[in-house]
């Protein structure tokens, strides 16, 4: 059964923008923080932005700016904005949730209870 899922990825031109939804059916996930990841090929994942059950967020010093993290409990989804995309930008984006916001922001990768399977986002130049 699907818990976390991913969409609004795809190819953009440099200084675009796109904004990545993550359906949840994971049942009180409004009791859970949730976050944004995102991995190249080769690379670990990084942590891009949280966002706790009460909607206060975290973001990555890198990513303070140009990305930005909120969720709809109503929906069970939250979203990612991200303005002005780089080439840089472009990797795997992955949704993550978990009891402790801690986990999220300090990137505790095998501890994270739920991932989704990930969108692509494709940025060129």
């Amino acid at each position: 059964q699907v818990q976390l899922a991913e969409s609004g990825g795809g190819l953009v031109q440099a200084g675009g923008s796109l904004r990545l939804s993550c359906v949840a059916t994971i049942r009180t996930v409004s009791n859970y923080a949730m976050g944004w990841f995102r991995q190249v090929p080769g690379n670990e994942r990084e942590f891009v932005a949280g966002i706790t059950s009460g909607g206060s967020t975290n973001y990555a010093d890198s990513k303070k700016g140009r990305f930005t993290i909120s969720r709809d409990n109503g929906k069970n989804t939250i979203y990612l904005q991200i303005n002005s995309l780089k080439p840089e930008d472009t990797a795997a984006y992955y949704c993550a949730a978990d009891r402790m916001m801690t986990d999220i922001v300090q990137r505790r990768i095998a501890r994270i209870d739920y991932w989704g399977q990930g969108t692509q986002v494709t940025v060129s130049s």
